[in-house]
């Protein structure tokens, strides 16, 4: 273990806007899929779905507050399976937080192009040198990620909501495009169904706060607070922004935008400064999920670092308390799925996220009732309400997750889900044989309740 210690410079606060800050954004460039996939209905859904995830987010608070360690999903498996069950969550925890930020390079891009027409064939670049400058931000103390984080956060917002009430006062919002041409779910059972899956990466975000708890200034008792408010306040939001675009046009003319809101404005003749004022919420949008996940991809490698899962490299931190070399494999990772994702990538790592995202929140509800009867003895500062059923109901929300998800998915995510499995295998024996023909080093580690202090 590094003799440096993650900086313990996150306030409540700052978790918040990190937490709620990296699951609201998007819509911006993602309303015309949320509306070809079941129409204004999204509205619904999204508050729903929010619902839905709490007994996996109360499921995960238990467990950070139990095992408070930037491994998290890994430690937490390991414990209840072992090590290879733990470092395959993990790989798969990897996954879900690393496709983040270049999605969030492209909707910046999308954003940027109301402003300054980006030529096609150079917004590959563009995107590469956005994760670039971030990779370059990241190395720097993380406090100054938590500040940016909480302006951004509130900014963003109130900026949201302006732009909403402008919309619902214009004169030209009328309930009929919600209720007429098609209704409010125009594609039916199917469409909802996908809906449920899908959208679940619209908060995804949560499940990254474990990863960063070493790095908080408050009690980890307190982690279910920031989960529950990283499910509500985006909840609310896309609830009112969803009705607010589809009462001004009909579902299918939505879905065949590509920046749904600044284009209202033009059509409706409203003030320019509405849609510049969406397109700026749009970007900041952009940065408080890229500035969280890529954070968060980092604390995965340096966890799995820990239990000796990964070269001790991925724990070495520089003079600011960063994970350098972590933050390089993050980069690197970034620079390759802005490079291979492809024109369709919204639909793409929707689906492909939210596979994984099921995967994770099986395993975590399935952990939490393991540990419960294994280690009964164990400290749990937090404790889920409801017992097994509170975990049972996770994991049946998790599998509906992973099944809708994969039926939205191309044939080639499921090539790509493969072979990025098959990467996970091959590290993982790469780290045995390493083990095998050096017996003294990179002993595999299980952290316990009893290791808490040695991180203090």
């Amino acid at each position: 273990m590094s003799d440096v210690k993650l900086k313990r410079n996150l306030s409540f606060m700052q978790m918040i806007a990190i937490a709620s800050g990296a699951v609201i954004g998007g819509w911006l460039a993602e309303a015309p899929y949320w509306f070809s996939v079941t129409g204004a209905g999204a509205a619904i859904i999204f508050p729903i779905l929010s619902v839905l995830l709490i007994p996996v987010g109360l499921t995960f608070a238990e467990l950070t507050a139990m095992l408070p360690f930037s491994s998290a999903v890994d430690i937490w498996t390991t414990n209840a399976f072992g090590h290879k069950a733990g470092w395959a969550a993990q790989w798969m925890m990897f996954l879900i937080q690393v496709v983040e930020p270049p999605m969030m390079a492209f909707i910046f891009i999308t954003a940027l192009n109301f402003f300054i027409p980006i030529p096609a064939n150079m917004v590959v670049w563009v995107a590469i040198g956005i994760i670039v400058l971030w990779y370059i931000l990241s190395n720097f103390n993380i406090g100054f990620t938590g500040r940016l984080a909480t302006i951004f956060f509130f900014t963003m917002v109130v900026i949201s909501l302006i732009v909403a009430a402008t919309f619902f006062f214009s004169g030209s919002w009328s309930f009929d495009n919600i209720s007429s041409h098609g209704g409010m779910f125009p594609k039916g059972f199917n469409g909802i169904f996908i809906a449920f899956a899908v959208f679940s990466l619209k908060f995804i975000g949560f499940e990254m706060t474990p990863t960063m708890i070493e790095e908080t200034n408050f009690p980890p008792e307190k982690i279910w607070k920031i989960i529950l408010s990283s499910l509500f306040v985006p909840a609310i939001l896309y609830f009112i922004i969803v009705f607010a675009i589809g009462g001004m046009a009909p579902w299918k003319e939505i879905a065949s935008m590509n920046l749904p809101e600044p284009e209202i404005v033009a059509k409706f003749g409203l003030p320019k400064i509405v849609g510049i004022a969406a397109i700026v919420s749009g970007i900041l949008h952009a940065f408080t999920t890229l500035m969280g996940f890529w954070v968060s991809s980092a604390r995965v490698l340096y966890g799995a670092a820990q239990l000796n899962q990964l070269p001790k490299a991925f724990t070495k931190l520089n003079k600011h308390g960063q994970p350098v070399a972590a933050n390089f494999v993050v980069l690197l990772f970034s620079v390759f799925f802005c490079l291979f994702t492809g024109d369709n990538w919204v639909q793409y790592i929707y689906a492909v996220s939210c596979v994984a995202a099921g995967l994770v929140y099986f395993i975590c509800c399935l952990d939490a009732m393991i540990l419960r009867k294994k280690f009964p003895e164990w400290e749990r500062p937090y404790k889920a309400p409801g017992g097994n059923l509170l975990f049972i109901l996770g994991m049946i929300v998790s599998i509906w997750i992973i099944i809708g998800s994969l039926l939205e998915l191309a044939i080639g995510g499921y090539i790509s889900l493969i072979i990025y499995s098959l990467i996970g295998v091959a590290l993982y024996f790469l780290m045995e044989s390493y083990r095998k023909k050096h017996p003294n080093k990179h002993e595999l580690v299980t952290l316990t309740p009893d290791d808490i202090n040695s991180f203090e």
